[in-house]
């Protein structure tokens, strides 16, 4: 677009504003360079050296508005192959930008790079990256804030201010070798010491206090707190003393806003909330706090409470001066029992979309394929001659969809797939039900042991999916928090105990039901989704807690192209790794 400079003043202002409102319009190219490095860090008093980005931890902000193209450069200086997944992003036709290794790439090897690059398409909210190979996201996690386009409002009070809150774990041990010396033992794994808040576990663990998340606000001001639970292992509640939150958004979706003293978020979940600062000074600090929600027994889990500190400005005080001091009244909240299922239950059971003409709710009203799957916990024999510390001394740990627990390939699902390269690598077989009906939710079957195998569910583009996802009470009845990736999806039902497919389909919400990318298969019930699989690639979908995923817990959905142009998968990069 050529601009005279023999135009007047005023219309040359008026052409530049045009040209810059049609770049807006269309979204920038914002790039970052990520550098994955080691880095010494000390927490619970003792020292680790942990994989970092850019040597920070939590790792960098990344912002965005929608629209915006976003282009990554990753390189990689630690000894771990590295791969980043950009959690909750659609990446329409850009599945080699996914990052799950082995799925749409191989991992990015020690002094290699590769540049993720990537559009966001009709999304804006609370998302976040992080490392999706083993078990590096102990560590490698950092926030993806995607803005309204400019000049877009929120739905709701614009907040006088926003904070990231990320929820984590902290291990004393590498949890590189927990994991291996827990599938080699066939054992459950060790859990972490602390939970975190922005990387810093706060007052309630040992020598801890200088290690404390502060959030310090202003009377009267209202504040969104873009809530993100990183945590490998550990579904939370959250809540902070005597104030109540207002959730507007979760899985960077906008939802009928509702108001809760206390929330659950599973690890993969983000939940926008507003927090409305008291209307004058209170002469007291509030806890804010997170501990596990879990209902998995005998099962070890980390049983220790996170808190940060929410301070009140004085309202005469400098601008810089906190309000802390310890002869001020300090309350903390009461959080539900560690397996309040009902207190769960009754919150997912508030999440609605917004449903408005702005924000309408897609859900597809009719269903193209129906698909039944199992998921829980399960066995394999352990190998020949040797003890095992599984559920018995003969079996070892496992987990599966449809009694098929995910064999991660050696070579990368979406590349085979797009060079005709499937055989070996992966079959097209994935099973759409049981092939063992049984007493999901009951007494558990005899023969607990699972098969092994890398098959991938292979639909045509633009297919109608309603999934139904069972949980087993196999080894414990156990909350599965499942991430689909590549899409949305609506939570059209759920409820407790075997699904049954005449009396509850009636039930389900095609109106206004939740728009997410990770849901809750409830302990001991099930949840039914639907998407429209308007994506044409790979894409992984598993449990978001790390050690059912690596016991296998995870499968893969193969979208083929649709007949035009836009409808088709995009070549792979010059610059993707190779295996």
């Amino acid at each position: 677009m050529a601009i005279s400079s023999a135009l007047p003043c005023s219309l040359l202002m008026a052409a530049l504003m045009l040209l810059a409102s049609a770049v807006e319009v269309q979204g920038i190219t914002r790039h970052y360079d990520f550098n994955v490095t080691m880095a010494n860090v000390t927490r619970l008093c003792a020292s680790k050296s942990i994989i970092t980005v850019n040597g920070q931890f939590p790792g960098p902000k990344i912002v965005a508005r929608e629209g915006d193209r976003l282009v990554i450069r990753v390189t990689n200086h630690a000894q771990h192959n590295i791969s980043l997944h950009w959690h909750g992003i659609r990446q329409l036709r850009t599945g080699w930008a996914d990052g799950p290794a082995y799925i749409t790439q191989c991992p990015i090897q020690t002094g290699q790079s590769y540049v993720y690059n990537y559009t966001i398409v009709g999304q804006r909210g609370t998302l976040w990256w992080h490392a999706h190979i083993s078990w590096l996201r102990a560590t490698v996690y950092g926030p993806l804030v995607v803005l309204p386009k400019l000049g877009v409002p929120y739905p709701f009070p614009a907040p006088y201010k926003e904070v990231p809150v990320i929820f984590g774990e902290w291990w004393l041990a590498d949890t590189e070798v927990v994991i291996q010396q827990a599938l080699q033992l066939g054992a459950g794994p060790n859990v972490s010491d602390a939970h975190t808040i922005n990387g810093l576990p706060g007052p309630l663990y040992n020598c801890s206090a200088k290690d404390t998340f502060k959030l310090k606000v202003k009377p009267g001001k209202t504040y969104m707190l873009r809530l993100i639970n990183a945590a490998l292992n550990d579904e939370l509640f959250f809540s902070i003393a005597n104030h109540s939150l207002t959730v507007v958004e979760v899985d960077a979706v906008y939802v009928k806003p509702f108001t809760v003293d206390t929330l659950v978020i599973a690890p993969g979940q983000t939940t926008n909330v507003l927090l409305a600062a008291k209307p004058f000074y209170p002469a007291a600090n509030y806890y804010m706090t997170a501990r596990t929600y879990s209902t998995g027994r005998p099962a070890t889990f980390d049983n220790t409470t996170v808190a940060g500190i929410l301070e009140y400005e004085y309202p005469d005080a400098p601008s810089a001066a906190a309000s802390f001091n310890k002869a001020l009244p300090l309350y903390r909240p009461a959080l539900p029992q560690l397996n309040d299922t009902s207190f769960v239950g009754n919150f997912t059971a508030k999440l609605l979309s917004l449903a408005t003409p702005e924000y309408p709710a897609a859900v597809p009203q009719t269903v193209d394929k129906r698909f039944f799957f199992t998921v829980g916990l399960g066995t394999h024999p352990c190998p020949a001659n040797t003890t095992c510390q599984g559920p018995t001394n003969t079996t070892q740990f496992a987990a599966s969809v449809n009694n098929v627990s995910f064999v991660l390939p050696t070579k990368a699902l979406l590349h085979s797939h797009f060079a005709g390269l499937s055989s070996g690598v992966y079959e097209s077989d994935f099973p759409v039900a049981p092939l063992a009906p049984f007493n999901y939710t009951g007494t558990p079957p005899n023969n607990t042991n699972v098969a092994n195998g890398t098959k991938l569910m292979v639909i045509p583009y633009g297919t109608n999916v309603e999934l139904v996802m069972q949980g087993t009470s196999i080894l414990g009845i156990e909350s599965h928090p499942l991430h689909l990736h590549g899409f949305n999806f609506f939570v059209v039902g759920q409820g407790y105990g075997n699904y049954d497919p005449v009396n509850d389909p009636p039930k389900f919400n095609l109106v206004d039901p939740v728009e997410r990318n990770t849901v809750g298969v409830p302990a001991g019930g099930w949840v039914a989704i639907r998407f429209l699989a308007d994506n044409p690639g790979v894409w992984f979908m598993h449990c978001h807690l790390e050690v059912h995923t690596t016991w296998g817990l995870r499968m893969a959905w193969l979208v083929l192209d649709g007949s035009l142009p836009h409808q088709k998968l995009l070549p792979p990069p010059s610059d993707l790794p190779k295996c």
